[in-house]
């Protein structure tokens, strides 16, 4: 049975004191109210990682990192390796955001190294995909979408692959306020399910948690979750207030 979860992204957002005291309002809140059958996650700042996971139950809300190296060690200044992720205590790994490819200029060959470093050190990656506008307004955004996970984490062995969550986030629906409605954030999903049941089989299509991640908020989770073949959320800008957080967290 496919796992529910909602993780939130943090991205470049609080100080290491308020990154601390979010982490213990929303484990607080999550002992108190939250759906026991929902996976809840946080990606925090890399400065923030070690004290988090000292600050909340990890066996109630896990901590994920942003981002990793595409390298296991070495001369590579101002890098954190996915060893050094491990080593905080962080359980996860958010790989190959929208902001990392088009920012930092992050590519298919970049994401391949990082996945197989993530695995290799028992961590589990959020991997991410999705298209910008004009793609989508192009009407060929299923192409691209499935074409980036052939690129990737296609190239994994199936019992690789069960280990990963991935998050489809349509680029024009992040940070705008836009969001994908109800039957485009379905359809793609589906899509991608299908491709894996494809690439692999129908199993293992059937393990795969796929997120949404794109402007999900506390009024449109619950229409969002209700699809079939979204089993919750990549959150950002929503999971820096306990609050709202904790309404999508309950949202199924």
């Amino acid at each position: 049975m496919r796992k529910k979860v909602v993780a939130g992204n943090w991205k470049c957002n609080t100080t290491l004191q308020e990154g601390v005291e979010l982490a213990k309002a929303v484990d607080k809140i999550v002992a108190e109210k939250g759906a026991s059958d929902v996976v809840v996650v946080m990606g925090t700042p890399f400065t923030h990682l070690t004290k988090v996971v000292e600050s909340v139950n990890t066996k109630r809300v896990g901590v994920s990192s942003q981002n990793c190296a595409a390298e296991a060690k070495g001369a590579f200044t101002g890098e954190v390796s996915a060893a050094m992720v491990k080593s905080t205590g962080a359980e996860y790994v958010i790989l190959g955001h929208s902001e990392r490819r088009e920012y930092y200029g992050e590519t298919s060959e970049t994401l391949n190294k990082k996945v197989a470093l993530t695995l290799e050190n028992g961590l589990t990656p959020i991997y991410c995909c999705g298209e910008p506008l004009e793609i989508r307004e192009a009407g060929t955004q299923k192409e691209y979408v499935i074409n980036q996970l052939k690129e990737t984490i296609f190239s994994l062995s199936a019992d690789d692959f069960k280990k990963i969550i991935i998050a489809y986030e349509p680029i024009w629906a992040i940070g705008t306020g836009k969001t994908a409605t109800t039957e485009q954030a379905q359809e793609m999903h589906k899509d991608i399910r299908d491709a894996i049941a494809a690439q692999f089989d129908a199993a293992v299509a059937d393990e795969i948690s796929i997120l949404y991640g794109g402007s999900c908020n506390p009024k449109n989770a619950n229409e969002l979750f209700a699809n079939p073949d979204v089993d919750g959320g990549l959150i950002g800008g929503a999971s820096l207030k306990a609050e709202d957080f904790i309404e999508i967290i309950n949202a199924y």
